[in-house]
């Protein structure tokens, strides 16, 4: 008897060892940050616990729900929608909420997750239900507005505060879709057309700019080019002039250079007949009568054109009036000097060989080319002996144009 005894008041005092540890257990509680809990005492609301370390009457307060204080992220399972247009379209949701009341998020609806996505489906409806599509594209911001403004109302007195609703994805049917790519592509392509148009548009000014001032430079420059041209030939042209007559050029001269073209004219190699001008003899004449020096001309003036001290110079022959009226030319500031001609003897006998050398030349042409030698062709190079005189109002040999 006395073992059982013993037995049944160890047992006893295990027990109570264990109720006094559940009751500590139940009676103390750790409420972490964040957090809050719901506490019923014989099935009433006692109050709401929240973080730190708390005590509780065992068997009589027990903890009806904890509540989450952070803010929660749900997102809702896509929603068919038709627009003001009948299209139908699928709309993707996300709320953010915060329990700001754990008492009325217990106590005042059974899920407040639920009803949070039910009444954002049917505010939903009724916004897109009065937009057409391209307004539920584009409004974006204003449907998130309007749905936050009726769950924060509703919600308010669940003691939950909608944050923000966001809409995810808005998804059209496919085929409406495929049309939208494809207006999307045609605004594309008219850009990018208009883009291209512009460009060669700017490329074709500056092009018309670039050749208009490379004309423009280019004018300019042969307008100077044509200036300075004019400019030096003017100077050189009044050089040659006051060189001739600081010479006091006379028929000496003229003859001399009209016997030193003669060979240029014979030396042309498409020439086959070579005609003595008609006049040659009477250059000849002039030439022997200017070269024979002391031999008055026409009328008795003394040859090679000079003249007396004391005609209207007062003193100065015609040579001196013309160097010192050439001196003052405007833009010759270029001191010439003085011009010398050749003796005229010399002169003469270069002049004679020339124009022998010419009449050789002249006849070898005649024969080579074939045709028979003619006595008149010959006949203007010689003066008439004075036996020799034609009749008046028969031509003269010379006189005749040779026939080509």
């Amino acid at each position: 008897m006395g073992d059982a005894g013993t037995v049944v008041g160890f047992i006893i005092i295990i027990l109570v060892a264990l109720f006094v540890i559940v009751a500590i257990a139940r009676a103390i509680r750790i409420v972490p940050q964040a957090g809050a809990l719901i506490i019923e005492r014989l099935g009433r609301y006692q109050s709401t616990m929240y973080a730190g370390l708390h005590f509780l009457i065992p068997f009589v307060d027990r903890i009806r729900a904890g509540v989450d204080l952070r803010e929660r992220v749900v997102p809702f399972r896509p929603q068919p929608v038709i627009t003001s247009d009948n299209l139908v379209v699928s709309i993707d949701t996300v709320v953010y909420y915060q329990v700001t009341d754990p008492k009325a998020a217990t106590y005042e609806i059974a899920d407040y997750i639920q009803a949070i996505e039910q009444l954002t489906v049917t505010t939903l409806r009724n916004i897109i239900g009065s937009m057409d599509l391209e307004q539920t594209l584009t409004s974006r911001d204003q449907i998130n507005g309007q749905l936050r403004g009726v769950l924060d109302e509703a919600t308010g007195r669940w003691g939950i505060r909608v944050n923000r609703v966001e809409l995810k994805a808005i998804d059209p049917p496919p085929s409406v879709q495929g049309a939208m790519e494809q207006q999307m592509r045609a605004e594309r392509d008219r850009r990018a057309a208009i883009l291209t148009a512009e460009g060669v548009k700017q490329s074709a000014i500056l092009t018309a700019e670039g050749e208009k001032q490379s004309a423009i430079l280019k004018a300019e420059g042969q307008a100077q080019a044509a200036i300075l041209k004019a400019q030096g030939e003017s100077r050189a042209i009044l050089q040659v002039f006051d060189a001739i007559h600081r010479g006091d050029a006379d028929p000496k001269l003229l003859a001399y250079q009209y016997l030193q073209m003669l060979p240029e004219i014979a030396n042309g190699t498409s020439s086959k007949l070579w005609v003595v001008p008609a006049e040659f003899t009477a250059a000849l004449g002039s030439i022997t009568s200017a070269f024979g020096g002391g031999s008055d001309g026409p009328g008795g003036a003394p040859a090679g054109g000079g003249e007396s001290p004391s005609e209207g110079g007062g003193g100065q022959t015609r040579r001196e009036r013309r160097r010192d009226a050439f001196e003052h030319i405007e833009g010759l500031d270029v001191e010439l000097p003085e011009t010398s001609l050749q003796d005229p003897a010399e002169a003469l006998r270069e002049a004679r060989g020339q124009a022998s050398e010419a009449t050789a030349e002249a006849t070898q042409a005649g024969e080579s080319s074939g045709r028979p030698f003619d006595p008149s062709s010959s006949a203007g190079q010689k003066p008439p002996a004075d036996g020799d005189v034609p009749p008046p109002d028969e031509p003269q040999p010379w006189q005749q144009r040779p026939e080509q």
